[in-house]
């Protein structure tokens, strides 16, 4: 008997990464009490939080989400995660739930409109033979159902190529998806391929200019390149568009203090450390301000 396959873990940086969370969406998500921290993340959970983010995107709001939510709770306290198990779709002034049979309202529990469940049903029961948790219906060709495929194989360096067709078929019938030209920029970047990277990452930035992480990814191929000025710039770009974006400091910090510019390095130094204290890189901004500001000598 085949062992089941364990289950792929997220941390909270990389579904920064793959949601483009800002802080203003992962606030709202924590009010929604879909994202807890450092604390692992399944596959399901980030299906959740996708979903959340879509709806957010719509136009509904947090309330209305958290208010389908305990509703949906109330009506069937077996369903775990409602978003990755159910549909909602924002009709107006009001949430939607869509099941394999039935469109309802999550409130009163009453009936929208009666659907053809033999799709919805096939994938379901797809979903149970593979282990996987999916939408119940995304058509093969959507970008949704590629950008998942290609998130489940960028972990893998055997998958890269896979995943980096996946992404650009997602960008082929979206060429607005941010996250997904953030993504394939970064799998490129890792494999060396620098140009096709560079037009990436400036490809996320020009389809979303709230794209914090495009930009600090960026500065990192710039820097990899040579191009300290350029990184500098980027790094700096990241930092407005999200100023506690702790890798950022780190990285900025590093690129003016290898361009003579430890003054100017300190106070990014200073709060990294603030921002990610328990990491294994604190120890080289310590590092850092303990030359650029040597302790006193005991007197």
């Amino acid at each position: 008997m085949s062992q089941p396959q364990p289950e792929r873990i997220y941390g909270f940086r990389e579904l920064t990464r793959i949601l483009t969370l800002t802080p203003r969406r992962a606030g709202q998500l924590r009010r929604l009490e879909l994202l807890r921290g450092d604390s692992g993340y399944t596959f399901r959970d980030l299906l959740a939080l996708r979903a959340a983010s879509a709806l957010l995107d719509a136009g509904a709001s947090v309330r209305q989400i958290r208010a389908a939510l305990n509703a949906l709770r109330r009506q069937d306290p077996e369903l775990q995660q409602p978003l990755a198990e159910l549909r909602l779709v924002l009709e107006g002034d009001r949430l939607i739930a869509q099941s394999d049979r039935v469109r309802f309202d999550p409130r009163t529990g009453q009936m929208v409109l009666a659907l053809d469940s033999g799709g919805l049903e096939a994938a379901a029961t797809a979903t149970l033979a593979t282990g996987l948790v999916r939408p119940l219906a995304p058509p093969a060709d959507q970008a949704e159902t590629w950008f998942e495929r290609a998130s489940e194989w960028d972990g893998d360096p055997a998958q890269w190529e896979d995943a980096i067709g996946a992404y650009r078929r997602v960008v082929a019938i979206d060429p607005t998806y941010a996250a997904a030209w953030n993504n394939l920029g970064l799998l490129l970047h890792r494999m060396g391929r620098y140009d096709e990277a560079g037009v990436a990452y400036s490809s996320a930035l020009d389809q979303d200019a709230q794209c914090c992480e495009a930009a600090y990814n960026l500065g990192s191929l710039h820097e990899d390149r040579g191009a300290i000025e350029e990184a500098i710039a980027d790094y700096r770009k990241a930092l407005e568009l999200s100023p506690d974006y702790a890798d950022a400091h780190f990285n900025l910090a590093g690129a003016l203090a290898r361009n003579g510019r430890d003054g100017e390095a300190i106070k990014h130094w200073q709060r990294y450390l603030e921002l990610d204290s328990g990491s294994p890189w604190a120890r080289i901004a310590r590092a850092h301000l303990e030359v650029v500001e040597p302790p006193e000598a005991p007197q």
